[in-house]
């Protein structure tokens, strides 16, 4: 088999995915609902109507504890094929995990150190 004929698969896949988003895009644009007016075109926040300037500046605590939230659960994610394997990999695995870890608990002592989950800052 050619490896050229490996990729095919692939580029059928790919030929696909990008066939369903510009059907989708285009399908949203000609079938969807044309209203315009002033009071469709406001923002909605759960029904509380809008007050002052939306370019006020704001604390970006709450997406930088996002952002960390995310970067320690990926992390988790990388747990769990050890886990599964813990037999398999034997002292050389254990110590991988130990340095896995390690770098880990690093970045969460600097994020403690700098205050990033300090709340009343």
């Amino acid at each position: 088999m050619n490896s050229a004929e490996n990729y095919i698969p692939i580029l059928f896949q790919a030929g696909v995915a990008i066939g369903f988003v510009l059907i989708s895009i285009l399908g949203a644009h000609y079938l969807g609902p044309r209203l315009k007016g002033t009071n469709k075109d406001k923002n909605f926040e759960c029904g509380i109507e809008n007050e002052g300037n939306a370019r006020t500046p704001f604390s970006v605590k709450y997406f930088l504890t996002a952002i960390l939230f995310v970067l320690f659960d990926i992390e988790i994610v990388f747990f769990y094929p050890y886990a599964v394997n813990f037999r398999e990999f034997g002292l050389e695995g254990f110590v991988a995990v130990l340095m896995f870890v390690g770098v880990f608990f690093l970045g969460f002592f600097y994020v403690l150190k700098r205050g990033a989950l300090d709340w009343d800052k």
